[in-house]
């Protein structure tokens, strides 16, 4: 994972004078290279000793490890991007509508290169495999993420998988108290701070329900009450480009949820997304 992206997946854990030097730092990297410990700390009403004490919790030695990192990214992302200005930088009401498309393409992109290069793979499989023995699979998620849990029941309900997912937490609880030990429910959250979907992974554990979180924080709530976490690797902007991002990032572990499930049963699957394409199309000529 890189360093602005580990910033962001672990920003709602650090402490507020900590919490300082990472907005800062996620705001204005290029600043942090071109100025001293000193600069930033001074920037962040904190001290050097806090400086540090936030580049340790990143699993660095210090400042100098910190903006050797972060020059190789800015080096690595500049030469991604086909537009001049700072990473992700926010949009702003002089923008281009080339500057407008450049900036989604360049966040989407990055959002699915960084989540695969840190996808956990061990932990995919033993998802797979829960999901692959499971006789029922409850999938939940709100908002944004709603629409990703009920993406993997559609794909998962077309090959033939008892699947359910749900937009309101009291029918997601209902299904819950209906489940045990042999099942799955998977919880989505980005920011792994969601009560409902905390709520509903505690709930289906405590039935023994194998619990699955897939989120952008691996130190979050959602993800200290599931049994596996798939983790994305997304880097928001103010603008909320990321919460584009954050979507198309949990999809793409839905599809590879998907894809692996799928692939158990070869011809069990070709025959059920066979069926199930001529049900509708026959119908629909």
């Amino acid at each position: 994972m890189s360093i602005q992206s580990r910033i962001q997946a672990t920003l709602a854990t650090f402490p507020p004078s900590i919490g300082r030097v990472a907005q800062e730092v996620l705001a204005d990297p290029q600043r942090v290279l071109d100025g001293t410990i000193t600069d930033l700390a001074r920037r962040c009403q904190t001290s050097e000793t806090t400086v540090v004490r936030f580049c340790r919790a990143l699993g660095l030695n210090g400042f100098v490890q910190l903006r050797v990192q972060l020059a190789t990214e800015i080096g690595r992302d500049g030469a991604h991007r086909s537009t001049k200005g700072n990473y992700v930088a926010d949009i702003s009401a002089s923008s281009t509508l080339e500057e407008l498309v450049d900036s989604i393409r360049y966040t989407e992109s990055l959002c699915i290169e960084e989540t695969i290069e840190s996808l956990d793979l061990g932990e995919l499989g033993r998802v797979v495999d829960a999901i692959e023995g499971a006789s029922r699979i409850s999938l939940y998620g709100v908002s944004g993420s709603g629409w990703s849990a009920a993406d993997l029941h559609r794909k998962l309900f077309r090959i033939g998988r008892t699947a359910y997912s749900f937009s309101d937490g009291h029918d997601a609880l209902t299904s819950i108290a209906l489940m045990g030990p042999g099942d799955v429910a998977v919880g989505f959250s980005h920011r792994g701070s969601t009560a409902e979907v905390v709520t509903f992974l505690a709930a289906a554990r405590e039935r023994g329900v194998t619990t699955v979180a897939v989120t952008n924080v691996g130190s979050s709530p959602v993800a200290r009450t599931a049994d596996l976490v798939l983790q994305t690797t997304v880097r928001e902007a103010t603008f909320r480009s990321g919460a584009m991002a954050s979507r198309t990032a949990q999809l793409l572990v839905v599809d590879c949820i998907f894809v692996a499930v799928a692939q158990r049963r070869m011809a069990e699957t070709a025959d059920a997304l066979r069926g199930t394409y001529d049900a509708v199309h026959q119908r629909t000529e």
